[in-house]
C-alpha cells in the first residue's frame, strides 16, 4: 500500500520494476551468436546436441554448472529501499 506522498499503486510499480530488472539481468546472460565446438573455459568438446539445443552455447555442461553456481550467489541489492526485497 502506498502511503505518505507516494501515489496509489506505487508499491506495485516497485515490484514490477524489480521483476523487470531481474528479467533483463537474465536476458543479458543468455548466449548469443554461433555455438562453440569446444568449451571456452576447459577446452572440452561440446556435444552437438547441446549446441543445437542452446544456440550460442560457449561452455560445456560442467563449466556451465559452475558458472550457474557463481551467478546464483549474486543476490543484488535493493536500490529502491522498498519492501519488495522481502519477496525473494
Amino acid at each position: 500500500m502506498a502511503s505518505g506522498w507516494a501515489q496509489d499503486g506505487a508499491d506495485l510499480q516497485q515490484i514490477e520494476s524489480t521483476v523487470e530488472d531481474g528479467v533483463n539481468r537474465v536476458r543479458q546472460g543468455l548466449p548469443q551468436g554461433e555455438s562453440l565446438t569446444e568449451c571456452e573455459e576447459c577446452g572440452e568438446t561440446i556435444p552437438e546436441a547441446r549446441r543445437v539445443a542452446i544456440p550460442g552455447v560457449r561452455l560445456c555442461v560442467n563449466c556451465q554448472a559452475l558458472e550457474d553456481k557463481r551467478r546464483q550467489s549474486f543476490a543484488g541489492y535493493n536500490r529502491r529501499g522498498s519492501k519488495d526485497s522481502q519477496l525473494r
